[in-house]
């Protein structure tokens, strides 16, 4: 190709990029988001609705706030189109988009049923869409330390979650896709079922990465609660995100950053990086979620 003809082809491609995010959207398609930041950037987006009524604004406040991955809700109200879209989309910029569904109940075997059916539009999805709209991986929100028989007969819910995180395990590996969880930072306070290891280890061990919700307001009290699960991710082989809440909480103020600026937020991120980075498991920082972090002052 000679010099002339491949300017004309850059020429076309920054075109052809700018009309496909339209006119004054104020994204410019660049280096990846990790290229520009100091460290690894996820976030959850439950509100799935956004990508529907205003996906530029979603993606623009990702891309100015340097998002890796996305962990973004299957809601099947929502046309697969509208994903198909803002994940073609979120690729350009360099972000990684997994679907995220779950709930408490999913630790039931009675309801293995909602698994199946979430990993089902899945599988739909991925087979429909094209290559640069596919979704990266899996992301499960499950967290039956909420239900009421935690509390009557915990060993028996410990035995139906890990059932069915065996299960989601291997209908991951079916759809050849990474497999991901939020879990809690406390859970190597407690065994499996059989009283063998620590509930810590198997459920790291049986994703590919983990997040843990580690939700305090300082770097140095994020890093002591989730160290321990860092330390098994690393041991296992897998790894492991930190995460902080911007929502408001009924545990206390310690526990989000709602109600503090953005730039006290991003100052405890940074100096959480410091910390966290002497695991070899640790992957970044994730941020819960995209309606309180963009709610921040």
């Amino acid at each position: 190709m000679t010099t002339a003809l491949f300017k004309h082809f850059i020429l076309i491609m920054v075109f052809c990029s700018q009309m496909a995010f339209g006119a004054g959207s104020g994204l410019v398609p660049s280096q990846t988001a990790s290229a520009q930041s100091a460290y690894q950037k996820a976030t959850w987006v439950w509100d799935t609705e956004h990508i529907r009524s205003n996906p530029q604004e979603v993606l623009s406040f990702l891309r100015k706030n340097q998002v890796d991955l996305v962990y973004l809700q299957v809601n099947t109200d929502i046309p697969a189109s509208c994903y198909q879209s803002f994940i073609k989309q979120a690729a350009v910029f360099g972000m990684k988009v997994d679907a995220l569904d779950g709930a408490p109940e999913w630790a039931l075997e009675s309801k293995r049923h909602k698994i199946t059916d979430f990993i089902g539009w899945v599988k739909d999805y991925q087979q429909k869409a094209a290559a640069a709209e596919k979704f990266h991986g899996i992301h499960v929100d499950i967290e039956p330390h909420v239900l009421a028989n935690w509390k009557t007969d915990q060993a028996d819910v410990i035995r139906q979650w890990q059932s069915n995180i065996l299960y989601l395990r291997s209908e991951a590996d079916k759809l050849n896709l990474p497999l991901a969880a939020d879990i809690a930072f406390w859970l190597g306070n407690y065994k499996t079922a059989d009283g063998k290891q620590s509930l810590s280890r198997f459920v790291i061990g049986q994703f590919d990465s983990v997040t843990i919700m580690s939700y305090r307001d300082t770097a140095a009290a994020i890093h002591q609660i989730a160290e321990q699960e860092l330390k098994d991710a690393a041991s296992l082989g897998k790894t492991a995100f930190t995460a902080v809440e911007t929502r408001p909480s009924k545990e206390g103020r310690y526990i989000s950053f709602h109600g503090v600026s953005l730039d006290v937020m991003n100052k405890q991120l940074v100096q959480l990086h410091d910390l966290a980075k002497v695991h070899p498991s640790y992957a970044g920082i994730a941020i819960h979620d995209f309606d309180g972090w963009k709610d921040l002052k």
